[in-house]
């Protein structure tokens, strides 16, 4: 199984049920290292899915003392690629550390990944 972090719309049920075909179970935990933030989504097919245009977004800032609550969700590697699927271009998959000290797949924003140091 794999371990996806959501802290947005992955937790809603109607986004879980159309990208993976059910709903998904998962326990609370936090990530370190980033701050939420929000941006503008233009693809139909997401908004659609999960009736709004705006969504969060992680942004790296690499300071312990930045967590982002959320849920890490068991899913099999073909729901993570369905998932995948989902996500706009503005987000990157990338492999986190959280505050239980297990490690998750989590989609932040792919600019300010890019832009670490």
């Amino acid at each position: 199984m794999e371990h996806l972090f959501s802290y947005g719309t992955l937790q809603m049920p109607k986004v879980q049920q159309e990208t993976c075909g059910r709903l998904l179970s998962g326990k609370k935990d936090a990530l370190v290292g980033y701050v939420l933030s929000e941006i503008k989504i233009t693809d139909p097919g997401v908004i659609q899915t999960s009736g709004t245009d705006t969504h969060p977004i992680l942004k790296y800032t690499g300071n312990a003392s930045d967590i982002v609550a959320g849920t890490v969700f068991e899913l099999t590697p073909e729901e993570l690629m369905q998932a995948d699927e989902y996500e706009v271009e503005e987000y990157l998959r990338v492999m986190g550390t959280f505050t239980s000290g297990r490690q998750a797949w989590a989609y932040v924003c792919r600019a300010s990944e890019l832009g670490k140091s």
